[in-house]
């Protein structure tokens, strides 16, 4: 008889901690800015050349989304231990954890999918006809209110199962778990944790999305139309991708506060490859 998973501990925190993690992720990235470009950098090439693909492309990447998460970690695992993030980092969940982290990569696409499919319900599927259409969308159809509530409603029935990926990887190689319970412990942990939670949750979309908003809106304002596009590419661009970024690092930094608190740097040893 098989004996039952062991119990992983975590803390409970405050809403204010939730700004400590992007904090920290940001002092870590001006520690060792270049090294964490380059690495999106790398990652986002490879995005863009699987996405090529039809269909299966796209598919590919979210599969691969928790094994390429891994090698975030791995990285900033080591910078914490005086190292540097390098393009190596990257695959490091191409090796002994690969079985345990596919089945995680499937439940986001099944996931992600069954939110999408649910937006029927609100706009009669007028959403999802624009996510599937070969051509280009009708703006008149994707603009409109409806349009815009079956947008929200994706992403609260997305929810779940994005706070179940959040720490799922992370708990797969750091704490062995199994795919199940890295997902079921995941969601426990950032439920319990749904203050701080929140505060990072709107953090991130007011310096991801409020933030450059009003930024190109007054470039748009104050530059000259000419002009415009290269101020936006000098300026929102490179701010868009730091931010990217220190969000990438604060998934490391909120997994390490909250199942490793008062260890400093954790875990004591690295993600296995």
């Amino acid at each position: 008889m098989s004996s039952p998973p062991r119990v992983i501990d975590f803390v409970r925190y405050s809403g204010p901690r939730g700004a400590a993690w992007l904090k920290d992720a940001a002092a870590m990235l001006a520690a060792a800015r270049v090294p964490w470009l380059m690495l999106l950098l790398f990652y986002y090439l490879i995005q863009l050349l699987v996405s090529v693909i039809p269909l299966a492309g796209p598919l590919a990447m979210m599969l691969l989304r928790p094994v390429f998460t891994v090698g975030f970690l791995a990285a900033a695992w080591t910078q914490e231990r005086g190292g540097q993030p390098e393009i190596r980092h990257l695959f490091r969940g191409f090796g002994a954890n690969l079985g345990a982290l596919l089945p995680i990569g499937v439940m986001l696409i099944v996931g992600t999918t069954l939110a999408v499919l649910a937006t029927a319900l609100v706009d009669g599927g007028v959403l999802l006809d624009a996510l599937t259409a070969n051509g280009k969308p009708d703006e008149t159809l994707i603009s409109n209110a409806r349009v815009e509530v079956a947008m929200l409603f994706a992403i609260v029935c997305a929810l779940p199962t994005l706070l179940a990926m959040w720490f799922a990887p992370a708990l797969v190689v750091f704490q062995s778990c199994g795919p199940w319970q890295a997902m079921t412990t995941s969601l426990r942990a950032a439920l319990a944790n749904w203050r701080p939670v929140a505060v990072y949750g709107m953090l991130l979309f007011f310096c991801g999305a409020v933030l450059p908003g009003i930024a190109i809106a007054l470039i748009a304002l104050l530059v000259p139309p000419f002009a415009a596009p290269y101020v936006i590419a000098l300026v929102v661009v490179p701010y868009v991708f730091l931010f990217v970024a220190a969000q990438t690092i604060s998934d490391y930094v909120a997994y390490r506060d909250i199942f490793h608190a008062g260890e400093g740097a954790a875990p004591a040893e690295a993600p296995p490859g």
